[in-house]
């Protein structure tokens, strides 16, 4: 799947993947998730070196690891589109005894998930140490990691910044989903982040801006100018401009589909702005 349009016909599936799991348990974040979908889409068609044939120590190939792991539907769909599992799994989504769980989980064996994740404010550490783990199994792949704004308002982001700073993890490529919302509102009104882009400087590391986060080619074109600032003895952070719900427009604007689930009516209205495009499961 290489040509624009397919990648963009399958980040419309994907869309429509998020609106139908939550709806079908009225239950789990259909915001964010549609916000991310550029950023997945790219990623795993496009930029990672990875294996379908999942392993989890991950060697000999890039790896990700999604730290607000409340988003788990957007990642769940694209695992099963890039063929990690199959499709008909998506309909278990947050289901007794599913591997599809709420927030992704390792416990049930799910193929692409290296880590449980949804205690928000940890992936980073995570990352840090398998990207540690590459330089010394002289493993010249990269590690990427996906935090949500507001989860940098946890201590531990902070620490493993500076960790990570200090000990030139230089394979590490870390992107902030800065959608400017959180589960309470406005992030500026919740607990303004001030200038991102600066403390990230400061803490030394190198930082890139992608301003049109939910535009493919800007997405793809930033990370791939994000692997050429990789091994130069500094982690690389990028910083994602989304927008919460992107494609549905009833759930853009706002931070109340943060954790909200469409009822019928208003899932015929986001799958009717999101027309099927490569079959739904």
């Amino acid at each position: 799947m290489d040509s624009p349009k397919e990648l963009e016909n399958l980040c419309t599936q994907i869309r429509r993947d998020i609106l139908r799991m939550v709806h079908a348990v009225q239950s789990g974040h259909p915001g964010g998730s549609l916000g991310c979908v550029e950023y997945f889409v790219a990623l795993y068609f496009k930029v990672l070196k990875h294996k379908t044939s999942f392993q989890m120590n991950g060697a000999e190939e890039d790896l990700f690891f999604l730290s607000q792991g409340h988003i788990s539907p957007v990642w769940y769909s694209t695992l099963a589109r890039a063929g990690y599992f199959d499709l008909d799994e998506l309909n278990t989504f947050r289901k007794l005894n599913s591997r599809l769980q709420g927030h992704p989980a390792t416990e049930e064996g799910l193929p692409g998930v290296r880590i449980a994740s949804g205690s928000l404010g940890q992936g980073l550490s995570v990352a840090c140490g398998a990207a540690q783990a590459k330089k010394l199994n002289q493993d010249n792949h990269l590690v990427f990691s996906l935090h949500g704004d507001g989860e940098l308002q946890e201590g531990q982001i902070w620490e493993a910044v500076m960790y990570a700073a200090a000990h030139q993890i230089d394979n590490l490529i870390s992107t902030i989903d800065y959608n400017g919302r959180q589960i309470d509102g406005d992030l500026k009104d919740v607990l303004d982040l001030g200038d991102l882009e600066a403390k990230f400087k400061a803490f030394g590391w190198r930082t890139l801006v992608i301003e049109k986060g939910n535009d493919l080619l800007s997405v793809i074109q930033g990370l791939e100018k994000a692997k050429t600032m990789a091994f130069q003895k500094q982690p690389v952070a990028i910083l994602l401009h989304t927008e919460m719900g992107n494609g549905v427009d009833f759930m853009m604007g706002t931070h109340k589909w943060h954790g909200s689930a469409p009822n019928d009516e208003q899932l015929q209205i986001g799958l009717s702005q999101n027309k099927e495009t490569l079959g739904d499961y």
